[in-house]
């Protein structure tokens, strides 16, 4: 009995594509992803193809199918990537949202006011003897106060500037 042997196609990427995913890879996990989920992100980005199948992904990063799955379900919980179908296919192809850069941003942006809320609740539960941290935290809470003011005057500067 012949055990049946699926080929699964490879991406096809130059040396220098395979280098920018890498370094993809690590700058994104500096900013505290985990390597698959960088590496993902990195070969949707390089391809030349802007739509990868699970196969494709897992097998050109050389990644388990367990890690494949895992990371491409914290990126598309996150928004980072999404999927489409093609009629008469069932596989779904993935693909980075990067038309959504924006909307995540502003999203990301809000969130700094909740955080800002928590900040300041934590320096005015702190003890007064703690000078050095509640200094650092009251300036943590003032730079982000003034981001958050900054930012859109910044973004419709630069909205301006494409006209």
């Amino acid at each position: 009995m012949k055990s049946e042997q699926v080929l699964v196609k490879k991406v096809n990427l130059t040396k220098k594509q395979k280098e920018l995913i890498e370094r993809i890879g690590i700058f994104m996990e500096q900013q505290g992803l985990p390597p698959a989920v960088a590496r993902i992100c990195g070969l949707l980005m390089v391809s030349d193809r802007l739509e990868l199948t699970f196969e494709e992904i897992y097998s050109t990063l050389n990644i388990s199918k367990s890690a494949a799955s895992n990371a491409i379900n914290l990126l598309l919980n996150s928004h980072k990537i999404e999927y489409i179908t093609k009629p008469g296919d069932r596989k779904r192809y993935f693909k980075v949202c990067i038309d959504q850069w924006e909307k995540m941003l502003k999203e990301r942006l809000q969130g700094f006011s909740s955080y800002i809320s928590l900040v300041e609740e934590i320096h005015n539960q702190r003890t007064k003897s703690t000078k050095t941290f509640n200094a650092s935290l009251k300036d943590a809470v003032g730079f982000i106060k003034f981001m958050s003011k900054e930012f859109p005057l910044l973004y419709e500067k630069w909205q301006k500037s494409k006209k």
